[in-house]
């Protein structure tokens, strides 16, 4: 039974030597690649991935140190640290074998060979290569999921109507790979609603790696979505692994796509299309297996009719479509919702608030709710640790700095129902409440500082 070893590169001055490998070997490997001139090596590999190289010490100009075959080995291990060579000679001995591993070997092989254990060496090299592919691959995926887990995560709540058929669908979606593109204000929980549909995928095994488009800036976003080399910039100090390459195998969650520019929704597109990236500083092609999910509060169809958002690419990411109601439109979740969070903060403060008053409740209901469930959370937490009393009661809930819910929509009752408009509107009004403190105004409207930034120059306030 014939042993795989990927893409394998011969590389010696014999052409009778690359000629008598390549012979043996061409059964056992994907593709043979052979090379006389050890200068082409730099150029090989940035085009190209192998396996495996196997590679010669002595070449013409000397013949007997393999002070080139040490030299070659460095080059080769400062452009893929993760290299796998073997090191093949007429002239070694068991000093130059110990240099060669220290140096970064795999292995180490005499002219002339035994082909039985010349194969026993490269298959157990192999090995080594999906070793150490693999550990990169985990470690990058541990580093991003220690991210993950250190966001605050709580399940959906809620059993209205609405939030009925979003169950709904989310069963039905997740059965499948299909690319599902999540649509909602701010605050809705559609991350929760991507989680929900990656857990109860197949892949639901496998990494779940969530990405905020807005927060990343425009130059870093092929870094952090495709990844790069070792000295592809000035920060790049080693290989890292983009967020398409970490989820592989699992669901990767966009966030905010609508946040994107024309230019990086091109190369959006031109990944996803071709099902596979090219890290910064490289020419190789990556690819990639992940179930996408896409979220967005923005008009996203507006947009594609004002050309600010490409309709190909909304093409490609909505397979299915999934809309995360507005609090204001599942209100019978409201006690529900509150209930749940005083729960959770009454244990975190260690609060001797057992209950909600039907009044404080009623109160709640009337509340049109712009910043959705997650100001309902923030208002119930506020409300635990402020209270003088065990049971809330309506003086313990406070709407945008008024006291009556009717009040609390001074600045926030709008004559339009366009979204970027009552967006701005929003945005104002925290910057002006928090006095134009950037951070408690992004807490305010359950924004990291990057994305209020982003919509701060997008609508020039």
């Amino acid at each position: 039974m014939s042993t795989t070893f990927g893409n394998l590169l011969i590389v010696d001055d014999d052409a009778d030597v690359l000629h008598a490998l390549q012979l043996l070997l061409k059964k056992h490997a994907r593709a043979v690649h052979t090379e006389r001139n050890p200068e082409r090596v730099p150029s090989l590999l940035h085009n190209t991935s192998y396996d495996l190289i196997l590679l010669d010490m002595n070449f013409r100009e000397d013949v007997t140190s393999g002070r080139e075959g040490f030299h070659w080995l460095a080059k080769i291990l400062e452009i893929d640290p993760a290299a796998t060579v073997v090191l093949i000679t007429a002239y070694g001995d068991v000093e130059t074998a110990v240099r060669a591993i220290k140096q970064g070997a795999a292995d180490f092989v005499l002219k002339p060979w035994q082909n039985e254990r010349l194969l026993a060496t490269l298959t157990s090299a192999a090995r080594l290569r999906e070793s150490r592919v693999e550990v990169q691959r985990l470690q990058s995926q541990g580093r991003q999921l220690n991210e993950d887990l250190d966001s605050p995560y709580r399940d959906i709540i809620g059993s209205s109507p609405n939030m009925i058929r979003v169950f709904e669908t989310i069963n039905k979606v997740a059965r499948t790979d299909a690319n599902v593109l999540i649509l909602g204000e701010n605050g809705t929980g559609k991350e929760l609603a991507a989680r929900a549909v990656h857990r109860a995928s197949k892949r639901a095994d496998e990494v779940f790696v969530t990405v905020d488009m807005a927060a990343i800036p425009e130059s870093l976003f092929e870094s952090e979505l495709f990844g790069h080399v070792k000295g592809a910039f000035t920060d790049a100090r080693a290989d890292r692994a983009g967020r398409f390459e970490i989820a592989s195998g699992g669901t990767l969650f966009l966030d905010e796509i609508g946040d994107l520019s024309p230019p990086l929704q091109a190369k959006l597109l031109t990944a996803l299309q071709r099902r596979e990236v090219i890290r910064v500083g490289s020419n190789k092609p990556i690819p990639f297996d992940v179930r996408l999910i896409c979220a967005t509060n923005m008009p996203i169809y507006d947009m594609v009719r004002e050309n600010r958002f490409r309709q190909d690419l909304l093409y490609r990411i909505n397979t299915v479509e999934l809309r995360m109601p507005p609090l204001r439109e599942r209100l019978d979740d409201i006690s529900l919702l509150a209930n749940f969070y005083l729960d959770m903060y009454r244990k975190r403060y260690s609060s001797p608030v057992t209950g909600i008053s039907p009044a404080a409740v009623a109160k709640l209901e009337k509340y049109h709710w712009p910043g959705n469930v997650r100001e309902l959370q923030h208002m119930v937490e506020r409300a635990v640790i402020m209270t003088e009393s065990t049971v809330l009661q309506p003086d313990d809930f406070f709407f945008a700095g008024q006291h009556e819910p009717d009040e609390a929509l001074d600045g926030f009752v709008f004559d339009t129902f366009n979204l970027e408009e009552v967006e701005k509107t929003v945005i104002r009004r925290a910057l002006d409440k928090s006095g134009g403190n950037i951070s408690q105004a992004a807490d305010q409207l359950g924004l990291t500082r990057g994305s209020l930034y982003r919509r701060l120059e997008k609508y020039g306030l």
